[in-house]
């Protein structure tokens, strides 16, 4: 399947970048680029950093409660609450795991970034890159460094994590979807409850319950474009029932899963890595 563009989108027109006409999106464990339809999100809180890039026209985002700003650019910190809205149908938003990047190294824009960012170069760095994505024929990078090379010029640079706690934070993002409880992993770390949850917090950056949500919530990206029954999907994701599961998609990603569904029946879907093949369906 090929990505059509209109080639006057890919020339810089009133600070614009250029767009993707075909809805992708690709991921792996640890990195997100979706291109697609933003839809009319309420708050939504993203476990990983998130960048947001205008195709066309500029965005508008409010995080935190804050005022809004318009923007061609911009990047929210992760369990950070914001809104976004714009009057072009289609976004560019990449994620970036935050357990998976040294925040004192990590650029500029995205480690202080918080609502708008005017950064003509990260900007530009960024229309390069969903070009080169465009052109390229399989749509695939082979590792995380790959990808943060194509978007943001070189590998992020790595997390450093005790091993005990990288093993649960493996274990969790291999498997999303299992019912992990911190007692279980305490014992596995052989620490108490207590100094498991707080030793996960100091190096993962967030607390373990916050964790473990927003993983089972990403999952659900592997499943977008089936044409299944949202009560079996939210079983298969690890949801006990389809209020649960509802309830909290909407909370992370602002949208029903109704809607997250419907907006992406004509999304193209690639993966890469040991997270790619897991879930059921996925291809």
């Amino acid at each position: 399947m090929q990505i059509q563009i209109d080639p006057s989108q890919l020339q810089p027109s009133r600070g614009t970048s250029p767009a993707l006409s075909e809805r992708v999106m690709w991921l792996n464990a640890d990195r997100v680029l979706y291109v697609g339809l933003l839809g009319v999100p309420s708050v939504r809180t993203f476990g990983a950093f998130s960048i947001y890039v205008s195709l066309r026209s500029p965005h508008r985002i409010c995080v935190d409660g804050g005022e809004w700003e318009e923007t061609l650019l911009s990047v929210v910190p992760p369990y950070v609450g914001h809104r976004i809205e714009s009057e072009d149908r289609m976004i560019c938003n990449i994620l970036i795991e935050s357990e998976t990047v040294r925040l004192r190294d990590l650029p500029e824009h995205i480690r202080t970034g918080r609502g708008a960012v005017h950064d003509a170069e990260a900007l530009a760095t960024m229309r390069d890159a969903l070009d080169r994505f465009k052109r390229c024929a399989t749509r695939q990078y082979a590792r995380t460094e790959e990808f943060d090379e194509n978007f943001f010029g070189g590998a992020l640079p790595a997390r450093a994590i005790d091993k005990r706690v990288d093993a649960v934070v493996d274990k969790i993002k291999c498997d999303p979807n299992s019912h992990t409880s911190a007692e279980e992993c305490a014992v596995a770390c052989h620490l108490s409850v207590s100094r498991f949850l707080h030793l996960f917090k100091v190096e993962v950056g967030s607390p373990f319950r916050s964790f473990r949500t927003w993983q089972r919530a990403r999952s659900v990206l592997y499943y977008v474009t089936q044409n299944a029954n949202l009560t079996n999907i939210a079983l298969d994701v690890g949801y006990p029932d389809a209020t649960h599961f509802s309830h909290s998609i909407r909370q992370i990603y602002g949208l029903t899963p109704k809607s997250i569904f419907a907006g992406c029946r004509r999304l193209a879907l690639y993966g890469s890595g040991a997270a790619a093949s897991p879930r059921s369906g996925f291809n």
